[in-house]
């Protein structure tokens, strides 16, 4: 299957790409986005299939569907990464948690955090082309407090890979940073910045538009990628486990075939959500994809309204640091999706000129039909955590903003899976305060100690030996300085 741009073709590059080459130069013309021209429908008969088969069998076929030019053991390989997770057959369980309400628990994999049920796979995925090409890659990821982490995982050590990965100073959680910055690997590069998540993300998207970059790497040969989810390689991952949550449910007897479900996702990037939009174009049964926010509710604006404006606006830092985004990216692919690429291209070149754009009224009502928004606040998800846990269930600060969606949102009396995009080991502090009921500061290492005391919980030997292990990445730079440090790292 061939992949193709959101803003039109530059007259320069292919109009026409294969997947290995859409995940190893993922900028595309005019600085959009690849996307497959065809989505494959898969049916009901599909969903039947697979009910008894794993986890890899389910995420092979559906990459086998969009027609990829990787090899058949290629993928079998980089699927076999998740025989490391918790449970490998089942590597997202969805637990029921009310009469309608599951959660599909994504953190169950080497850094905690729903980013490894992609960047794994992926990672080995990228690698084995770029070596089986003799090519050599630097791929540049930016994250907000889990890509990070998990890029790192996947990328360790592979040859003909070298990472950079950038993260806003002060902006993760202790444990986040940790994961990061006590990476050994001797191809990683962790760099903190001064700055917060969209400036590490703009500054990614400058790179791998920058062609007096590429052309200094390639003088030592080196050609540029990214593993953030402007690739499209991570979201062809992210379409796999809606079909899951929806397999699950059929297989615990709480829904019928062809019955439709509400998906109810925390969103900063809106990768997650965008899975979610894909797997109903293919045919699952989804009554409406709902999006959670926290403060910085910018997508709430964007569906509500149909307006898209970030101007004067200030990034606010709060306790579900990973949703804390004003520009997300991969809203460009529903946008191609139901504009095309000319009105693509127009709209997008007024948000990066002029910081806002505006659908019209027919746009706005196709994007209703497929999603919902609403956000809360900090002292709300404080107190959903406080109320759940009470109930016999234990959620992070991001899976507690799907309960405020789940509340709100629903106008169907359908069941609902929301979707816990990190353990609460990675936001201890968080989850502290919400048991206690205080507004104390905690450190990770003491929180994390004194809920596993409370509620005799096993902390993860990955994440409780993140404090003893040495700080091998302290460097912290203004942006205009990192094109100059990655240069130095290579």
């Amino acid at each position: 299957m061939s992949f193709i741009e959101t803003r039109g073709n530059d007259g320069i590059r292919a109009r026409e790409v294969e997947f290995s080459d859409a995940i190893l130069n993922p900028s595309s013309s005019f600085g959009g986005l690849y996307v497959p021209k065809e989505i494959p429908n898969l049916g009901t008969d599909f969903i039947t299939k697979h009910l008894n088969t794993t986890y890899k069998e389910l995420a092979f076929d559906i990459l086998k569907a969009f027609k990829i030019d990787i090899d058949d053991d290629t993928i079998s390989e980089a699927l076999s990464l998740y025989d490391s997770f918790d449970n490998p057959n089942n590597p997202s369980p969805v637990v029921k948690i009310k009469d309608d309400l599951f959660v599909n628990e994504q953190y169950h994999g080497p850094t905690r955090a729903f980013k490894d049920m992609a960047l794994q796979p992926f990672g080995s995925i990228l690698s084995s082309v770029a070596k089986k090409r003799g090519e050599q890659y630097l791929i540049l990821a930016a994250t907000s407090g889990d890509t990070g982490p998990a890029a790192l995982n996947t990328f360790k050590n592979k040859e003909g890979i070298k990472v950079v990965c950038l993260y806003p100073d002060g902006g993760t959680s202790d444990v986040q940073r940790l994961q990061m910055v006590t990476e050994n690997g001797k191809n990683l590069k962790v760099i903190g910045i001064n700055g917060n998540f969209d400036d590490a993300q703009n500054a990614l998207k400058n790179l791998l538009s920058s062609q007096s970059f590429k052309d200094e790497l390639q003088k030592d040969g080196i050609k540029l990628s990214a593993a953030n989810s402007v690739n499209f390689g991570r979201i062809i991952f992210q379409i796999v486990y809606h079909f899951q949550s929806y397999l699950e449910l059929l297989r615990q007897n709480e829904i019928t075939l062809g019955e439709k479900i509400y998906i109810d996702v925390p969103s900063g990037n809106f990768g997650n959500v965008l899975g979610a939009y894909y797997a109903q174009k293919m045919g699952l049964p989804i009554e409406k994809m709902l999006v959670a926010s926290n403060e910085n509710n910018i997508l709430t604006q964007w569906l509500t309204l149909g307006i898209y404006d970030i101007r004067g606006k200030e990034l606010k830092l709060t306790k579900s640091p990973a949703m804390d985004i004003l520009k997300s990216s991969n809203i460009e692919r529903v946008i191609y999706d139901i504009c095309g690429a000319f009105r693509t291209k127009e709209l997008m070149d007024n948000l990066n000129e002029k910081g806002y754009f505006e659908h019209t009224k027919e746009e706005l009502a196709v994007l209703n039909k497929y999603f919902a928004a609403t956000y809360s606040d900090d002292i709300y998800g404080q107190k959903t955590i406080k109320s759940f846990v009470d109930a016999g269930y234990l959620m992070d600060p991001h899976t507690a903003t799907c309960i405020k969606a789940y509340e709100d949102l629903k106008t169907k009396d359908l069941k609902t899976v929301i979707y816990s995009t990190a353990e609460w080991t990675k936001f201890s502090p968080t989850v502290l305060n919400a048991l206690n009921e205080d507004d104390k500061s905690y450190s990770d290492e003491v929180a994390l100690k004194e809920i596993s005391s409370k509620l005799d919980l096993e902390i993860p030997k990955t994440i409780n030996d993140l404090f003893t292990s040495e700080i091998l990445h302290d460097t912290i730079i203004d942006i205009k300085d990192l094109e100059k440090e990655i240069i130095s790292f290579l």
